[in-house]
């Protein structure tokens, strides 16, 4: 019998020719991955193991993000214990501030995931990796703790839903609304532990950030992972970055899916999630009047370059409202780098935009951007739960980086055409 991409990497890091849903597997991990507030507790667990020394100083990644640049005396303690650990261990993957990114972006980016890995990491968009055709999803601290310990982790094979996308995009559609028109129509639970496969012609328009950032929203409709096969856009970003060799896979003909759906992107507008859930998705045609006060473009969901083009292609010649803040987050040195060079970075200062060096700041309500009593913010972040972001009473309406930056400037939620001079 056939198997799905996900069975067929599943099988081959636990040495065995067929994996079927529902069965339990050990299986080699490729690379394990924690930040600056989920590494402290897997760190702690480790010790209390009583190990000594990781499985592959190589394979793990220790990346402080969530609140770095250190907000305060606890988030300076957190990052200690990590930073402390991965000298001690002498970790190949540990990333200061001035060098780390938003873990999801940094790690493909400087090619330490690959198509055909098998990546566990304590923190739940681990699935990101997924579109470059690795089985990657979130774990817990103590299966991280394992995992560093062991370089194995137990998984239950999923049942795979596969995801269909064909036609022609819209002007202003991305991979966002794509991933957020799906959540919105299966619902936050609609892929409960679930291999999410996504595949069709629509796909192949789509640059490997847009690929990412639905790969990374797999977990909000209940995903254990998101996945693509690997294509030429796949493999020509792979190419320059690759430093080990890595092991292409592709669903069988006859694979079993326990779901198959199929989406006509034509139909498709951009989205608007409103709160408090992702799987509140609606077109921007339906949104209504909703004046903003802050905008936030970053996050490990549309923090890349691709995301500051669409922005800055929108906001260019364009000022800010007066009334609302725009903070813009590349999500990794490299991405400020390059809005640099390209000249995005005097596009956003221009505009009345406030630009921050690489952090998850404001996506879970640390800092960078908390939302007070009453307020709305539109945000290219992943979650727009009851308090995210700050205050309970302030609402989050999630949205892809143009649809942000045209709101920025019309105080509302706003289509881009009404913006951009193009």
């Amino acid at each position: 019998m056939g198997m799905t991409i996900t069975q067929k990497i599943l099988a081959r890091h636990c040495h065995k020719e067929y994996v079927e849903p529902g069965e339990l597997v050990m299986a080699d991990v490729d690379l394990a991955l924690a930040n600056d507030i989920t590494g402290p507790v897997a760190i702690e667990e480790f010790k209390k193991a009583g190990a000594n020394k990781v499985f592959d100083r190589e394979r793990i990644a220790l990346i402080p993000d969530h609140f770095a640049p250190n907000k305060d005396i606890k988030s300076a303690e957190l990052c200690k214990t990590l930073r402390e650990f991965a000298r001690s261990q002498k970790i190949a993957h540990y990333y200061e501030v001035g060098r780390m990114g938003v873990e999801h972006a940094l790690l493909p980016e400087q090619g330490i995931v690959l198509p055909g890995d098998l990546v566990v990491g304590a923190d739940s968009h681990t699935c990101t990796y997924g579109a470059l055709g690795a089985f990657s999803t979130g774990v817990g601290s103590t299966d991280l703790a394992f995992a560093m310990m062991t370089g194995k982790c137990w998984f239950k094979v999923p049942e795979t839903i596969k995801f269909i996308y064909h036609g022609r995009l819209n002007p202003w559609v991305t991979g966002k609304d794509l991933i957020l028109y799906t959540i919105g129509d299966i619902g936050v639970d609609g892929a409960l532990y679930k291999a999410m496969e996504f595949t069709g012609d629509a796909l192949k328009n789509l640059t490997m950030d847009e690929r990412f950032t639905m790969s990374n929203m797999a977990i909000e409709a209940g995903g254990k992972n998101g996945i693509m096969e690997p294509d030429d856009v796949t493999l020509e970003y792979v190419k320059s970055r690759a430093k080990r060799d890595y092991e292409i896979f592709k669903s069988d003909n006859d694979a079993k899916y326990c779901r198959v759906i199929d989406y006509d992107v034509s139909e498709i507008e951009p989205q608007v999630a409103l709160p408090h859930l992702p799987e509140n998705s609606v077109s921007i045609h339906e949104v209504g009047d909703i004046s903003i006060d802050q905008v936030v473009i970053g996050s490990c969901t549309n923090g890349r370059i691709e995301d500051m083009r669409q922005a800055a292609r929108v906001i260019k010649g364009h000022r800010v409202h007066p009334y609302v803040r725009l903070i813009i987050i590349p999500a990794t040195q490299e991405v400020y780098s390059q809005m640099i060079k390209e000249g995005i970075m005097e596009i956003f200062i221009e505009s009345g935009a406030a630009v921050s060096t690489p952090t998850c700041g404001p996506c879970l309500g640390g800092y960078m951007g908390i939302l007070a009593k009453g307020e709305k913010a539109v945000s290219t972040t992943n979650r727009n739960f009851v308090g995210r972001m700050g205050h309970p009473e302030s609402q989050i309406f999630l949205a892809n980086p143009a649809v942000a930056a045209a709101s920025a400037v019309k105080g509302r939620i706003t289509h881009p055409a009404e913006v951009a001079d193009i």
